[in-house]
Parts: C-alpha cells; sequence; structure tokens
C-alpha cells in the first residue's frame, strides 16, 4: 500500500507560478510511475503529466507542455510539479498517483493504482 499527499496548492494569479509536491510513503517510490491530474468542476479527471519511475521519461497534455514541469526525487520519495504561466483554466484539483507499472506513461485514470487526496489550485484572471 502506498499512501500519498499533496501540499502546494492555493490561490495565484494568471501568468504566476506554484508548486505542488506529492510526498509518498513506502521504500519502493522508485519503481512507481507518478502522474499529476487534474479535475475541474463538471469535468473528467485528466492527466496533466508522468514521469517514469527512474525519471528519465517524461509526458504532458498538450495544454500544459512548456509551462508545467514534473520531477521526483527519489531519494526523498517525492514528486512535484511546477506550474509556470498558470490560466485561468487550469483552476482545478489536482491529484498525484502512482502507477505499479515502473516504465509506463500511463495517460488514464484506470493506470494508477493509488491516489492522493488531491489539492486544490484556483488560478485568478
Amino acid at each position: 500500500q502506498v499512501q500519498l499527499v499533496e501540499s502546494g496548492g492555493g490561490l495565484v494569479q494568471a501568468g504566476g507560478s506554484l508548486r505542488l509536491s506529492c510526498a509518498t510513503s513506502g521504500r519502493t517510490f522508485s519503481i512507481y510511475a507518478m502522474g499529476w491530474f487534474r479535475q475541474a468542476p463538471g469535468k473528467e479527471r485528466e492527466l496533466v503529466a508522468v514521469i517514469s519511475g527512474s525519471g528519465g521519461s517524461t509526458d504532458y497534455a498538450d495544454s500544459v507542455k512548456g509551462r508545467f514541469a514534473i520531477s521526483r526525487d527519489n531519494a526523498k520519495t517525492t514528486v512535484y510539479l511546477q506550474m509556470n504561466s498558470v490560466k485561468p483554466e487550469d483552476t482545478a484539483v489536482y491529484y498525484c498517483a502512482a502507477d505499479r507499472i515502473t516504465f509506463r506513461l500511463g495517460r488514464t485514470v484506470a493506470s494508477y493504482d493509488y491516489w492522493g487526496q488531491g489539492t486544490q489550485v484556483t488560478v485568478s484572471s
């Protein structure tokens, strides 16, 4: 069992930056691919970014490419999402998730085995 705890959400103005963190339990963090998803009111949960277990491969939603960056520190068992040049449409609850298949860069909710409770990000215009 892996427990995931997100932090770093809040209110930010459009054009600003925010960094989300996801701390995990367990000593096998590096075997999990890690993803960040978001869900806006009335919308389905969607992938934002994903990183492989080693950190060597990443993938992003087209809507955030060039603005967001996912990274991980396996020694600290933490994954990060650096959000730059944020827009009002980035407003959502952001979730981190863990996938037991280390090298898969899963883009669907079904690919992931463990989820955090989410952190709210609100971007004002």
